[in-house]
């Protein structure tokens, strides 16, 4: 078998593999019902930080935002939809490329994502010393002065 460890897992290991998925699947949990109590799902909230997060541009294909969201183009082609009838992405033929779709962000979107991003930010830095994050020094907010 591929990726097989060579040998049994202790207790110990057993213990840290746990308290890992414990602590990703809170921080799972608050961004659904932070989302939810903002009105929209946390897979909405995700499309539009990915978007919004797209790095060197401020817009994302579908196939794009179907990788980062590890989903089928199909499914993210939906979601996009949704989240068009919500006022917060709009579409764009490709510029370079016409048979590409651009999503971009609405101004409605640009503050949901902003007013959701916030929240995950505080959430994350608690979460500093469960999860490697790469880039978390990017983080911190340097007006505030918080040290990692």
């Amino acid at each position: 078998m591929t990726g097989m460890a060579k040998g049994k897992l202790g207790k110990k290991e057993f213990e840290t593999l746990s308290h890992f998925r414990y602590q990703l699947r809170c921080f799972l949990r608050f961004s659904e019902e932070v989302s939810c109590k903002h009105g929209i799902t946390h897979l909405q909230y995700l499309l539009l930080l990915h978007i919004r997060g797209f790095k060197g541009r401020e817009w994302a294909t579908v196939g794009e935002l179907a990788e980062r969201l590890q989903s089928h183009h199909h499914g993210v082609v939906s979601l996009v939809s949704r989240c068009e009838k919500l006022g917060l992405v709009f579409r764009e033929r490709g510029k370079k490329d016409r048979r590409e779709v651009e999503v971009h962000l609405t101004s409605k979107g640009e503050e949901m994502v902003e007013n959701l991003a916030h929240l995950h930010h505080d959430e994350l830095l608690k979460l500093q010393g469960i999860f490697q994050v790469p880039g978390v020094y990017d983080l911190v907010l340097e007006d505030e002065g918080a040290k990692i």
